[in-house]
């Protein structure tokens, strides 16, 4: 028996019986999700499904109306302080102070999360995510892409161990996008670290992640790995099995 429980992946996120109301809107209804450490885990869903509000209430942006929230074994709202220096979270919507410079933004990060050298840890990700160039740039003068791009740099400014993504791609051109895709990656496959990742691009997706959460109407209405949803629904492509979940009408769907 302690074998058997010693085996057991570890879940970095637990959460139980969550739920969200805003007035008399339920956005997210009693949902309950874990992601196991090392994994890459999607969340899918149209416009208005709950993956923002869900991702909310996991970063503490948001207080559940309902349910529990544990990270690395512990109830998040007890812990929450220690917790999130384990943890970062990036989105192109999220954006910095336009005024200062790259360079003064995430060393703004650098102090709050008291990172040790933190000169080399800049260099290291102006390097690894072809920022030398920005650095000295007002954050208000960039591209919406160089935004995005400098965005995972914040995100990963504290080597976390569990990286929180909503659309980490978007406004980047494929070769950018390819190389941010390949930094998470290698990045995972060296240092173990858990994803959890909010995104329409379906080949992002299916090329990133191992694990597939399909919600709608605030609910978890599928769950599996890619290839395990492309064989029960029939499809050749997430997108299509996307779309074959978001367009069932009444919030109903069935496997082909």
């Amino acid at each position: 028996m302690l074998s058997t429980i010693q085996s057991m992946p570890e879940k970095i996120i637990q959460a139980t019986g969550l739920r969200k109301e805003f007035g008399t809107t339920t956005a997210v209804h009693e949902l309950s999700l874990d992601v196991t450490r090392g994994s890459v885990c999607a969340l899918l869903g149209g416009n208005g499904a709950g993956k923002t509000t869900t991702m909310a209430m996991l970063l503490g942006l948001v207080r559940p109306t309902a349910g529990e929230v544990f990270m690395f074994g512990e109830r998040f709202d007890r812990r929450q302080p220690s917790t999130l220096a384990r943890m970062n979270f990036s989105s192109p919507y999220f954006d910095l102070p336009s005024r200062l410079t790259v360079f003064q933004n995430l060393n703004v990060y650098t102090r709050l999360y008291a990172v040790p050298d933190a000169e080399a840890r800049l260099d290291e990700l102006a390097r690894e995510l072809d920022l030398a160039g920005l650095m000295q740039r007002r954050y208000g003068s960039l591209s919406a892409g160089q935004k995005t791009r400098v965005a995972m740099a914040k995100a990963m400014i504290n080597h976390p161990e569990l990286l929180l993504l909503d659309e980490p791609t978007a406004s980047l051109d494929p070769d950018s996008a390819d190389m941010v895709r390949t930094f998470l990656e290698e990045y995972r496959a060296k240092h173990g670290m858990t994803i959890l990742i909010a995104s329409h691009n379906m080949y992002e997706v299916e090329r990133l992640c191992d694990d597939v959460v399909m919600m709608q109407k605030g609910r978890i209405v599928d769950r599996d790995d890619p290839a395990s949803l492309l064989d029960r629904y029939g499809r050749e492509t997430l997108e299509e099995v996307f779309l074959d979940i978001v367009r069932s009408p009444s919030g109903e769907y069935a496997a082909r």
